[in-house]
C-alpha cells in the first residue's frame, strides 16, 4: 500500500505547477456558474428570517409574535425529507425542456420568486398568519433550491474543482445575504425618503429581491445539464417496477441510503462526517457568550465580526479552494483540521489577557479564516462521496444533516463545560476535540478509502476544461 501511495504521489505534478493550476481553476466557466448560484442561494434566507423580523418590528408587531416567526425556518432543517423527490422525478414541463437538474433549478427559482412576491404583498399587522404562511413558502422554495443547487454543483464540477466552486459559492452566498438584509433595508429607507407610501415600501423592497432571483435563473440556463446520460441509465435501471409515484419516492430514498452504505467503511465515513468539524463547532457556539463575558460590549463584537471577521471568512474560503486543489484531498483535510484546532488557542490567549480589541480581531479573524478553510475542504469531501447521479440530492442532504449533528446536539453541552473549566481550558479542550476526527481521517487514508477520490482528482487535474 505504501508503494502504491508512492506511485500515486509521483504521478502528480510538482507543487508549484499544481498551485498555478489551482489558481487558474477560479476562472473556469463552470466554477463561475457556481459563483452565481451561490448568490441565488444566499439571497432568500433573510427574506423569511432577519429581514422579515425587521419589517415586522418596523410596522409595530409585538415582540412575542416576532419571536414565534423563528419557526418559519424549519424547512431548512428538514429539507432532506423531500430531497428524494428531486432525485426520483423530473420537474414538470421544465424537466423535459432543460434536463433533470436544470429543470428543477428553474422550477424552484420560479416558485421562489412567486413566494417572495406573495410575502411582500402581505400586511404583518393585519394578517400575521398569512405572513407566516407566505414566509414558510419562501423558506420551502429556498430550501428546495438549495437541494437542487447542491446536487447540481456536485455533478457539474469535477472532483478537483469542488473546493474552488465551494469557495466561490460561500463568498457569493454571503453577498446574497448582505443584499437581502442591508440591501433591502437601504432600498426601503430610500423609498421612504423619496416619499413613497409607507405601506408600500416593503412590498417594493421584496419585489426587488424577487427580481434578483433572475440572476440565479440565468446561471441555470447558461449551464449545461450535468451527467444526463449517466443519470438516465441509472434511473431507468432503478425505476423498473416502480409505477406508483409514492413507491418510487420511498424506493429512491431507500436506494440512496443503501447505495451509500455499500461503500467500503461507510459507517466509519459517517462517523468522520460527524466528528471532523467538532473542534470548530464547539468553539463557535460559545464565541459570543465568551466575548461578552470577558468585558466586550455587543457593538464592538458585532463590528469586528462583520468587519475583519467577514473578510477573513472570504479569504479563508479562497484559501480552502487553493488548498484542496493543490494537495490530495486527504492531505488537505488533515491540514485544514489541524488549522481549525490550533485556531482555538487564540481564544485561550484572549481569555488570558482579557478585553483587548486588537486581540479580539486577531482571534476572530484566525477562527473565521481557518473555519472557512475547513468548511470548503470538508464540503469538497462530502461532494466527492456522492458518486451516483441518481442519488446526489438525497445523499448530499443526508450528509449535511449528519454533519450538523455536532452543531445542533453535541454542542449543547459546551456551556456546562465552559462554566466548570473556565475559558482558557475550555478552548484548549475545543482544540483537543479535533483529535478523534483526525484519527479517523488517518485510518480512512491508511485503509485506502481516499484512493478512488484522489485518483479522480489526478485524472481531472490533467484533463482540459470543457
Amino acid at each position: 500500500m505504501t508503494a502504491a501511495g508512492g506511485r500515486q504521489r509521483e504521478q502528480r505534478a510538482p507543487l508549484g505547477e499544481r498551485f498555478v493550476r489551482a489558481a487558474r481553476v477560479f476562472l473556469d466557466r463552470r466554477v463561475l456558474i457556481i459563483l452565481v448560484l451561490g448568490f441565488s442561494s444566499g439571497l432568500p434566507l433573510a427574506l423569511s428570517g432577519s429581514t422579515l423580523l425587521l419589517w415586522m418590528k418596523d410596522v409595530g408587531v409585538d415582540l412575542g409574535t416576532i419571536g414565534l416567526f423563528a419557526l418559519v425556518g424549519v424547512p431548512y432543517t428538514i429539507k432532506f425529507l423531500w430531497a428524494p423527490i428531486v432525485d426520483a422525478f423530473d420537474a414538470p414541463v421544465l424537466g423535459k425542456a432543460l434536463g433533470h437538474r436544470r429543470g428543477w433549478l428553474v422550477l424552484s427559482q420560479l416558485l421562489l420568486m412567486a413566494a417572495i412576491v406573495l410575502l411582500g404583498f402581505q400586511d404583518p399587522l393585519a394578517a400575521p398568519l398569512m405572513v407566516a404562511l407566505a414566509a414558510v413558502l419562501v423558506a420551502t422554495a429556498s430550501a428546495t433550491q438549495d437541494i437542487v443547487i447542491d446536487a447540481f454543483r456536485v455533478e457539474y464540477l469535477p472532483t478537483d474543482a469542488q473546493a474552488a466552486g465551494m469557495a466561490y459559492f460561500v463568498a457569493a452566498y454571503r453577498l446574497g445575504m448582505l443584499v437581502s438584509t442591508a440591501g433591502t433595508v437601504a432600498l426601503v429607507a430610500y423609498l421612504e425618503y423619496a416619499g413613497v407610501d409607507r405601506s408600500l415600501v416593503w412590498t417594493y423592497g421584496y419585489a426587488a429581491m424577487a427580481a434578483l432571483v433572475v440572476v440565479g435563473m440565468a446561471a441555470a440556463l447558461l449551464a449545461e445539464e450535468p451527467r444526463e446520460t449517466e443519470r438516465q441509465a441509472e434511473t431507468q435501471a432503478l425505476s423498473e417496477g416502480r409505477g406508483n409515484p409514492l413507491t418510487r419516492f420511498f424506493r429512491t430514498a431507500y436506494d440512496a441510503f443503501a447505495d451509500f452504505l455499500a461503500k467500503r467503511d461507510a459507517l466509519l465515513i459517517l462517523l468522520f462526517v460527524v466528528l471532523y468539524k467538532l473542534t470548530d463547532t464547539f468553539a463557535g457556539v460559545m464565541t459570543g457568550p465568551f466575548v461578552l463575558s470577558i468585558g466586550f460590549d455587543k457593538a464592538s463584537y458585532a463590528a469586528i465580526v462583520k468587519g475583519v471577521g467577514l473578510i477573513a471568512s472570504l479569504l479563508g474560503g479562497v484559501a480552502g479552494g487553493l488548498l484542496a486543489r493543490t494537495l490530495p484531498l486527504s492531505r488537505a483535510l488533515l491540514v485544514a483540521g489541524i488549522l481549525q484546532a490550533l485556531a482555538n488557542f487564540t481564544f485561550s490567549w484572549l481569555a488570558s489577557i482579557g478585553a483587548n480589541h486588537a486581540a479580539l480581531a486577531v482571534a476572530i479573524s484566525t477562527e473565521n479564516f481557518t473555519s472557512a478553510i475547513g468548511t470548503v475542504v470538508f464540503i469538497a469531501y462530502l461532494s466527492a462521496l456522492c458518486t451516483s447521479p441518481a442519488h446526489t440530492a438525497t445523499q448530499f442532504a443526508l450528509l449535511t444533516a449528519l454533519a450538523s449533528f455536532g452543531r445542533t446536539t453535541l454542542a449543547s453541552l459546551t456551556g456546562f463545560v465552559a462554566a466548570s473549566t473556565g475559558w482558557v481550558i475550555f478552548f484548549a479542550l475545543c482544540a483537543l476535540a479535533a483529535l478523534p476526527g483526525l484519527a479517523i481521517l488517518w485510518l480512512l487514508k491508511e485503509r485506502g478509502d481516499f484512493t478512488g477520490i484522489e485518483k479522480r482528482e489526478r485524472v481531472e487535474e490533467n484533463t482540459p476544461s470543457s
